[in-house]
C-alpha cells in the first residue's frame, strides 16, 4: 500500500512518500480504506523518536474512511487496548501510529471497539480530525473534569485541535468559556466558536485578568491545562475548583505552592485520550447538541505530509491540519 514511511527520527524531512506491507487479516480487527488521516501535536513527537516508534514506521493516529468488507463510512478511535477499567486505561494501552502502523497511507486495521460510525454532521476531512482530539477534549471535560452547565471554564490556548474542540463542546452544554491566547485574531475566532471572552497569555498579569472575567473574581470552576502551565492554571481556580492537565507542550515541569493548593481545596486531575465509552458518550453528545465540528486550518495531498508538519510546528494555524489521500 501507499504510505508516508518514516525511515528514521527527526524533523519533517523523515517522513517519505512510499510503499509498506498491507495490513494482516486477523480476527477482532478491521481494515479501513482511509480517505483522510489528521495531524495531532502528538505525531511530531513520535516523529522526533519519543515514543520510540519501532522503524521504520508509519505515523498517524486520527483517520476516517471505509471498512473494506462492507463499505461502511467509519471514524476511528485511536485509543487502542483500553481496558475494562473507565479510571485510567489499561498497561498495554497504545495510540495509533506509536508502536503499529498509523493512518498515514492507503489502509489502517485497528481493533472493531475503536470503529464507530461516522457521524452525519460531519463531512470525511472533519470526521477524520475528530477522533484524537474528539475523545481528550470529552474525557477532560465531562469525565474527569465534571463539567456542567451554568459553571465556568478557562481553557488554556485558543487554537489547538483539543482547545477548539473544548471550547464547541463547553459551550454546548451551556458553560461559560474563557480562552488564552497571545493572538487577538486566535481569540476572536475562539468567540466564534462559543467562547464568551478571552486574555493575552503573554501577559505578566494574565491569571489576574482571567479571574476578573468570572463572577465576583472568584475564579473559575475548571480549568483546562493542555500545555502544561499548572501553576498558573492553580491560580485561575476558584476555592474548590478542578484543574485537568492534558499536555506538556509550554513546559514539562512546574514548581508548586503547596499550601495554597490544599487550603483551596482544589482537585488537579490528569488525563490522556479516551476509553470507547468515553468516545460512544461523546457521539451521543454531538447527535443530541448542536456542536460545531472540528475547525480544519489546512488540507494537504497525503504525499505532503512533510509540508503539513512544517505547518503544525510553525504554530501559525488555527484547528486541524488534514491529509487528503485522494
Amino acid at each position: 500500500m501507499q504510505a508516508i514511511v518514516m525511515g528514521d527520527y527527526g524533523g519533517p524531512e523523515v517522513l517519505i512518500p512510499g510503499t509498506a506491507p498491507d495490513p494482516r487479516r486477523r480476527d477482532g480487527w478491521t481494515t479501513v480504506r482511509l480517505g483522510a488521516s489528521a495531524l495531532n501535536w502528538h505525531d511530531t513527537l513520535a516523529r522526533r523518536g519519543v515514543y520510540h516508534s519501532p522503524l521504520p514506521a508509519v505515523l498517524g493516529a486520527d483517520g476516517a474512511g471505509t471498512v473494506v468488507e462492507s463499505g461502511e463510512d467509519v471514524v476511528i478511535l485511536p485509543s487502542l487496548f483500553w481496558g475494562a477499567r473507565e479510571s485510567a486505561p489499561a498497561a498495554g494501552f497504545e495510540i495509533l501510529g506509536d508502536h503499529r502502523s498509523g493512518t498515514y497511507a492507503e489502509f489502517v486495521s485497528v481493533p472493531d471497539e475503536c470503529l464507530f460510525p461516522r457521524p452525519a454532521g460531519l463531512g470525511l476531512h472533519e470526521a477524520a480530525a475528530f477522533g484524537l482530539v474528539g475523545v481528550t477534549a470529552y474525557r477532560a471535560l465531562f469525565t474527569r473534569g465534571r463539567l456542567a452547565a451554568g459553571e465556568s471554564l478557562l481553557v488554556l490556548g485558543a487554537s489547538g485541535g483539543v482547545a477548539t474542540m473544548a471550547v464547541s463542546l463547553a459551550a454546548a452544554v451551556g458553560a461559560t468559556v474563557t480562552v488564552t491566547s497571545a493572538s487577538e485574531a486566535k481569540i476572536g475566532r475562539a468567540r466564534e466558536l462559543g467562547a464568551r471572552a478571552g486574555v493575552d497569555h503573554s501577559a505578566t498579569d494574565w491569571v489576574e485578568q482571567a479571574r476578573k472575567l468570572t463572577p465576583g473574581g472568584e475564579g473559575f470552576d475548571l480549568v483546562l491545562d493542555p500545555v502544561g502551565r499548572v501553576g498558573e492554571s492553580l491560580g485561575a481556580l476558584r476555592a474548590g475548583g478542578r484543574c485537568v492537565v492534558l499536555g506538556a507542550n509550554a513546559q514539562e515541569t512546574t514548581p508548586l505552592e503547596v499550601r495554597p493548593f490544599y487550603f483551596g481545596q482544589h482537585d488537579l486531575l490528569g488525563t490522556t485520550m479516551g476509553s470507547p465509552r468515553d468516545f460512544a458518550d461523546l457521539l451521543r453528545l454531538v447527535d443530541e447538541r448542536t456542536v460545531r465540528p472540528p475547525i480544519i486550518d489546512r488540507t494537504y495531498p497525503l504525499d505532503q505530509a512533510a509540508e503539513a508538519h512544517r505547518h503544525l510546528e510553525s504554530g501559525a494555524g488555527f484547528g486541524k491540519i488534514v491529509l487528503d489521500h485522494g
